[in-house]
């Protein structure tokens, strides 16, 4: 019991990384980060976007996960 119950949380575990990675598009780019930038961004700058960050996204072509610019903040 303690196997199946094992092999079944593997399963879930590897079809959840699966889904994550197909979201993020990371299988289809040579690299995980476009520039010094766009990682930067994604490790820190995710949590406080600004319209700069859109506009170098935008420009250099970052890709990922998209993050909305809350209004007003």
């Amino acid at each position: 019991m303690k196997k199946l119950v094992l092999l079944l949380f593997l399963c879930m575990f590897a079809l959840g990384c699966g889904t994550a990675a197909k979201q993020s598009e990371l299988w289809e780019h040579s690299t995980m980060y476009k520039n010094w930038d766009h990682l930067g961004f994604s490790w820190c700058g995710y949590k406080k976007p600004t319209l700069e960050t859109g506009k170098k996204s935008h420009e250099q072509g970052w890709w990922g996960i998209p993050v909305e610019l809350k209004e007003g903040k």
